[in-house]
C-alpha cells in the first residue's frame, strides 16, 4: 500500500470507527447483524481501506466479532456489560474525585461552579440536551483535575459507551433535577475540600445512575 494513501486512511479510519461504534452501542447496528466492508462503505459514503482499520479497532473495543469464513459480525453490549461497565466506572470516577479535589486549583472550582450553574440553569428550562452537555463537561473538568492522563483516558472512554448506549427514554420527569442534586453534592465536596464527603456523593450518583440505566434499558 501506498504510505502516504495510508497516512491520510487513518484519520477516516478514526472517525468511521466513531460512527459505527455510535451506531453499535446506540442499536441502529443490532446485536447479531453482519457487516461486510461493501455494506459499510455504502452506508458511510467510504472507501474500504478506512473501513478495514475501523473493523480492527472495532474488534479491539468488543463491538464486534471477526468469525472465520462467516465474516464480522456486531456484539454490541448486553446488560451485564453495561453493569459492569458502571462498576468499573464507579471505582474510576472516585479516585478521580479525590485526586482532583487534592489537585484542583481555585481556577478549576471556578469552571467546575461555572457548569453546575449552567446545570441548573437548562435544568429549570428542561434542556435535556443542553444539560446532558454539561453533565459532561462537569465530569470532564474533574478528570483533568486529576493530572492523571491515564484516569482521563479511562474515564472518557466509559463515558463514550454509556452515553451512546443510553437510550432517549431514561430522561424524562425528573431526571434533570435528580442528576442536577447529585452533582450539587459532588460539588459541595470540592468547594469544602472534603474528600470524604467527595468520594460519598460521586459514590452514589454512579450507584442511582447505574440504578436508572438497567432498570428502563432492560
Amino acid at each position: 500500500m501506498d504510505i502516504n494513501n495510508e497516512k491520510n486512511a487513518q484519520p477516516l479510519a478514526f472517525g468511521l470507527h466513531q460512527e459505527i461504534q455510535k451506531d453499535i452501542l446506540s442499536g441502529e447496528l443490532a446485536s447479531g447483524s453482519k457487516l461486510t466492508e461493501s455494506s459499510v462503505c455504502k452506508r458511510y459514503s467510504v472507501s474500504r481501506t478506512p473501513v478495514r482499520e475501523a473493523f480492527r479497532q472495532l474488534e479491539a473495543d468488543g463491538l464486534i466479532v471477526n468469525i472465520p469464513n462467516r465474516g464480522a459480525f456486531v456484539t454490541g453490549l448486553s446488560k451485564r456489560d453495561i453493569s459492569d461497565l458502571f462498576d468499573l466506572r464507579t471505582l474510576f470516577e472516585v479516585q478521580a474525585v479525590e485526586w482532583a479535589i487534592k489537585r484542583m486549583s481555585a481556577e478549576d472550582i471556578d469552571e467546575l461552579r461555572e457548569t453546575i450553574e449552567f446545570m441548573e440553569f437548562y435544568t429549570l428550562k428542561d434542556d435535556i440536551d443542553k444539560v446532558l452537555n454539561f453533565n459532561t463537561q462537569f465530569h470532564n473538568i474533574i478528570y483533568a483535575g486529576t493530572k492523571n492522563r491515564m484516569i482521563q483516558k479511562t474515564l472518557s472512554a466509559y463515558q463514550i459507551y454509556l452515553k451512546h448506549s443510553a437510550p432517549a427514554k431514561i430522561f424524562t420527569g425528573d431526571y434533570l433535577r435528580t442528576i442536577l442534586e447529585e452533582h450539587k453534592a459532588i460539588f459541595a465536596a470540592f468547594e469544602n475540600k472534603n474528600v470524604a464527603a467527595g468520594r460519598k456523593a460521586m459514590e452514589y450518583h454512579m450507584q442511582q445512575s447505574k440504578l436508572r440505566r438497567i432498570s428502563k434499558y432492560f
